[in-house]
């Protein structure tokens, strides 16, 4: 579909691909791409803007700027809408396919590793990945902290998310850390003005944009409510991997938390295999809403096994599609109010808070045991942020020094 400019020349319409290219294309991706959402955005830019073409960069920066403002896994937002562009509905499901599925497929094979021989989730090399996932989200703070609390306010608001996280330590509390600091950021952040930039259409029309946000109200709203009148373990489920999908601003780690409340108070998941699998998330490439597959699989509830990793996987996604294909038609006009700006920047400060929450509890209580352990964790944010090795390298040695130490 043709798009403009900012400066008014009309861009020539896209030669429009197939699925099958879409899925060739996100697959390798979604096998090599290693290192968080940020990495997995430089990876989209060099293979569909540098090589590919298939859009210039002012309207790449834009796509990234409206995933990075909505609810959900940035990255993974960015991939489905270029298959839209690039094929239709069907080119944003080969995209969501071949990016997600390695990792999800993988997650999901350690879910039945973990089942099958529970000394695994007790052995040396898991201990070693829950004292890595302490490095990782020490990590995603840090770099978050920095980004998104820029200034004093930002940085209040973030402490202010903290405390509220751990004093009301559930999902309750979560959503009022979220709530409180955007309205707080509403009312007394000023931001500088965004200047408006056009973006390209994704063939997604108004009609569809509106039904998308219709549906992601009535999931949100009634699922938490024909759940609570049937008593039904799995819709439970159903409803905390939806509602964590649609509360999840700042990246997959922001994540954790969520999803720990969700499985764990409710003995779906034990704690010892909640970070087992976090752990082993880091390791994969593709997106680390993935980690939802090997929950679903390794979950005590009735729908387990591959069947319930697939089912949680796309549960978790469902809302960050809703909320994709319905913000695409009302994005320019959105992104220009500076109430709109202020209040986002609130809840971004607001998430850092709830990732900082969430480093002491679960990930450090449950994985730093001795004075060893902190110093091995300490270790491992150095490799990872000073010295800048991949997460992968760091992975496999703090699984195995984890091992060694066990004996």
């Amino acid at each position: 579909m043709p798009s403009a400019r900012g400066d008014g020349e009309a861009l020539s319409p896209r030669r429009p691909g197939s699925p099958f290219e879409v899925f060739l294309a996100f697959l390798r991706l979604g096998l090599t791409s290693f290192g968080g959402p940020v990495a997995h955005i430089g990876y989209f830019r060099a293979e569909f803007v540098e090589r590919r073409r298939w859009l210039d960069e002012r309207s790449y920066s834009d796509l990234v700027a409206l995933c990075q403002f909505l609810p959900g896994p940035a990255s993974s937002q960015v991939g489905l809408a270029l298959g839209q562009m690039r094929a239709g509905w069907s080119g944003a499901l080969a995209a969501w396919l071949g990016f997600t599925m390695p990792s999800a497929l993988l997650l999901i094979a350690f879910a039945y590793g973990i089942a099958r021989h529970s000394a695994l989730a007790t052995s040396g090399a898991v201990h070693g990945l829950k004292v890595f996932a302490v490095a990782v989200v020490a990590q995603a703070v840090w770099g978050m902290g920095k980004s998104l609390c820029p200034d004093r306010p930002r940085a209040g608001l973030a402490i202010l998310g903290a405390l509220l996280t751990l004093t009301l330590p559930t999902t309750v509390g979560q959503v009022a850390a979220i709530a409180v600091c955007g309205v707080i950021g509403w009312g007394a952040l000023r931001l500088p003005h965004q200047q408006p930039v056009e973006h390209l259409g994704y063939g997604v029309s108004k009609r569809a944009g509106a039904v998308a946000l219709v549906l992601f109200a009535v999931l949100f709203v009634g699922l938490p409510i024909v759940a609570s009148a049937t008593g039904s373990t799995v819709l439970s489920l159903v409803n905390g991997f939806y509602r964590s999908g649609a509360l999840v601003f700042g990246g997959g780690h922001v994540v954790l938390p969520l999803l720990q409340s969700v499985v764990v108070p409710s003995g779906a998941v034990s704690n010892a295999d909640f970070l087992a699998g976090y752990g082993a998330a880091q390791v994969m490439p593709g997106p680390l809403f993935a980690f939802s597959a090997y929950l679903g699989a390794v979950n005590q509830g009735p729908l387990n096994g591959w069947i319930g990793g697939l089912v949680f996987l796309v549960t978790l996604f469902t809302p960050a599609l809703l909320l994709l294909v319905g913000a695409l038609p009302y994005w320019d006009a959105l992104r220009q109010r500076d109430a709109v700006q202020s209040t986002m920047a609130g809840v971004n400060a607001g998430v850092v808070g709830l990732l900082l929450a969430a480093l002491y509890d679960p990930v450090a209580t449950s994985a730093i045991l001795s004075r060893a352990d902190f110093g091995f964790a300490l270790a491992l944010f150095g490799l990872l942020v000073f010295a800048r090795w991949s997460p992968v390298v760091v992975a496999i040695i703090a699984a195995t020094a984890g091992l060694l130490l066990a004996f």
